[in-house]
């Protein structure tokens, strides 16, 4: 039968998850990205970081053309390549997302709940809020996905990120040549934690690939996808930067925000009110629907843990697991009342998949369970207001340790360990590289974005990435100049 180059309904469909999988709070940084490093080599780094997820995500498919049945998750394909040490590698690392990455969305939503409602409570209060507003929903047993909150949560994310970048054009219109940030190596290497926070997809491929109906196609299906997604993030960074150039430190959502008093943004243009509203409330919808879904992963392991609960299902169910940095994967839908969104077992153990179902759950463990969710939601909300000064620096941690393991070094090294006789030479020596790589920036960029968390000590440069000459002052200020022409012309 010959390869198709075009995309059957099917294959829509799963390109459709892979690419809401990944548009997440990674997209607000892209801008950034080219601020830290200037068009060539952002555009280097865009490109290394996209080859090198992509081929960790393919690199997964690959192997799961070669695993049996019986594996039908990221945590059963690192048990398959690796035993033991393999499944708890795999655990670990999306532990860590779903416990930090929460963290995250509170920080971000306290900011914007306090940005849009200035002049009331103050941004821990704004967290504090959040995290009560999430509760009820945090205390459902399990969670399901939904081809609708996949939609909802991917183009809040979308719609939001749009309205920013258009009100940013629109407002610094007519602006002189942009500075350019001068070459300094932290600068170039901080970029890899927010790039692979952005693009990590790889460990959602197992649950689509059972799905299809001809998983030969899932390589293509993949590389269109992630290319389709990186083009994406590369006009984002770009559109963002053309206007900006190097002082773009911060969020874009956060520099079209206008000042409640004057109304002009940091970035000194007169800006929409309603439109800044609408794009943060936009994003409070990705972040709302986030939250509830990665913490629920770790959620059900904690309660199986310390309470014993969640017995194992009949080998036939299958149960996806979603424990990636976006709320937006849908691995199918399970056309039963059965939860369809856990932790994969936790037990290392080469039996084939198994999966849970939720018994119904005593009185006393009711109690126990509502405890414990409440426990960890406080427990992160005081995380998220100790680091609320040090939004940028939290996500590059997380997108460098967490992400940056489960989505690129472990799948490349699975690959090379299952199949590695059938790898040609070239591309052992590329994988290789890039494992070496993502490890070493994955370990130094946690390591100094931890420091900065740590230390939160205030830059003082208003725009750090720039050269002296424009490290403090804008290097255009569009209501000043507007405001100069209406003179002149009078």
């Amino acid at each position: 039968m010959s390869f198709s180059l075009s995309l059957s309904k099917e294959d829509l469909k799963v390109a459709f998850h892979l690419i809401c999988c990944v548009c997440g709070i990674g997209t607000l940084g892209m801008p950034g990205n080219f601020a830290r490093t200037g068009p060539i080599i952002g555009s280097i780094a865009f490109v290394f970081m996209g080859y090198a997820n992509i081929y960790a995500t393919v690199a997964v498919s690959k192997v799961m053309l070669e695993a049996p049945r019986s594996v039908q998750s990221f945590t059963d394909l690192g048990d398959w390549c690796m035993g033991k040490s393999g499944r708890y590698l795999v655990l670990c690392s999306q532990m860590a997302v779903c416990i930090l990455t929460p963290c995250v969305f509170l920080v971000l939503g306290g900011e914007i709940l306090f940005s849009v409602f200035p002049n009331s409570f103050s941004r821990p209060v704004w967290t504090i809020f959040m995290a009560v507003s999430v509760i009820p929903i945090c205390l459902k047993p399990t969670m399901k996905e939904s081809a609708g909150m996949a939609f909802a949560g991917c183009a809040g994310t979308l719609v939001a990120d749009g309205i920013a970048i258009v009100m940013l054009m629109s407002g610094m219109a007519g602006h002189p040549s942009i500075p350019a940030p001068p070459f300094r190596l932290d600068q170039v290497v901080g970029a890899f934690g927010n790039l692979s926070l952005a693009f990590g997809a790889a460990i959602v491929v197992p649950s689509l690939q059972r799905e299809h109906s001809n998983p030969r196609r899932m390589p293509y299906i993949i590389t269109i996808s992630l290319l389709f997604v990186a083009a994406l993030f590369t006009c984002l960074g770009l559109l963002g930067y053309s206007a900006t150039g190097c002082q773009l430190s911060g969020n874009l959502l956060f520099i079209i925000f206008p000042d409640p008093v004057t109304g002009i943004t940091a970035l000194g243009f007169k800006a929409s009110n309603g439109a800044a509203i609408l794009s943060f409330m936009f994003m409070q919808l990705h972040i709302s629907i986030a939250f509830t879904l990665i913490i629920h992963p770790a959620f059900f392991l904690l309660e199986r843990l310390l309470f014993n609960m969640h017995g194992e299902a009949k080998p036939d169910i299958i149960i996806p697991e979603r424990l990636d940095q976006s709320p937006l994967y849908l691995a199918k839908s399970v056309q039963s009342d059965r939860p369809s969104y856990h932790c994969d077992n936790y037990v290392a153990q080469k039996a084939s998949s198994q999966s849970f179902v939720m018994e119904t759950p005593t009185k006393a463990q009711r109690v126990k369970v509502i405890f414990l969710r409440i426990t960890l939601i406080t427990i992160l909300v005081v995380v998220a207001i100790v680091f609320q000064d040090s939004l940028n620096a939290f996500m590059d941690f997380i997108g460098a340790s967490a992400i940056s393991t489960s989505c690129i070094t472990l799948p490349i090294i699975f690959y090379l360990k299952k199949l590695w006789p059938s790898v040609p030479m070239y591309e052992k020596i590329s994988a290789i590289l890039i494992v070496l790589i993502c490890a070493f920036l994955g370990f130094y960029v946690s390591y100094a974005s931890g420091r900065d968390m740590l230390a939160q000590s205030p830059s003082q440069f208003r725009y750090p990435f720039c050269p002296a000459e424009f490290s403090k002052e804008l290097y255009y200020n569009a209501t000043a100049s507007h405001t100069s022409n209406v003179t002149m012309s009078v």
